[in-house]
């Protein structure tokens, strides 16, 4: 077993970025400005694994959007932290909450402001179009982009390295 898949083992909490991971990275906007997002429904599905089988799931974000926090609750994504310039004290409040420590943490990001969080983390993740500075300090690269199943990658990844069954008869936003 690989050096990724031993990190795997101790995840408590998996906490992710937005745009570029959850989502590929582009932005649209209405004539009014308006602000949309598209998400992946295999990428939703992982999600409601990992909360299926307890695991803490999380989006730390720079940008607000309601459609991020429509999208979280959908999913019932356990900590929702929008609007955050600097990550790493908004998961450090998560960690205490749970009672966790760095390396209990899987935290997935595409981009510089993740990189503060990535470097501390157990199991550092992207997707592989990530930055260059990103792609290097990672633990997990997903064989997927962004927005395109590379957060479904990594949960299946976790609960396949902790020996949890997939259950095939669970829907988006089916709940225990």
């Amino acid at each position: 077993m690989g050096k990724a898949e031993d990190k795997a083992k101790k995840i408590k909490i998996l906490a992710f970025d937005v745009d570029g991971v959850m989502t590929d990275g582009s932005v649209t906007y209405d004539q009014n400005g308006v602000e949309y997002k598209t998400f992946n429904v295999k990428d939703g599905h992982g999600i409601v694994r990992m909360n299926n089988a307890d695991f803490v799931t999380a989006i730390i974000t720079a940008r607000n959007n309601g459609t991020v926090q429509h999208r979280a609750e959908n999913l019932k994504i356990k900590e929702i932290y929008q609007g955050q310039k600097y990550k790493l004290p908004a998961l450090e409040e998560i960690m205490k909450k749970y009672n966790c420590t760095f390396e209990n943490v899987a935290y997935m990001g595409d981009d510089l402001p993740d990189v503060c969080i990535l470097e501390k983390v157990g199991l550092a993740c992207c997707p592989k179009d990530a930055v260059d500075e990103v792609l290097e300090i990672c633990d997990f690269v997903s064989s997927k982009c962004g927005g395109r199943g590379a957060v479904r990658e990594l949960c299946d990844f976790i609960l396949d390295a902790q020996g949890i069954k997939k259950e095939f008869c669970v829907s988006e936003t089916s709940s225990k």
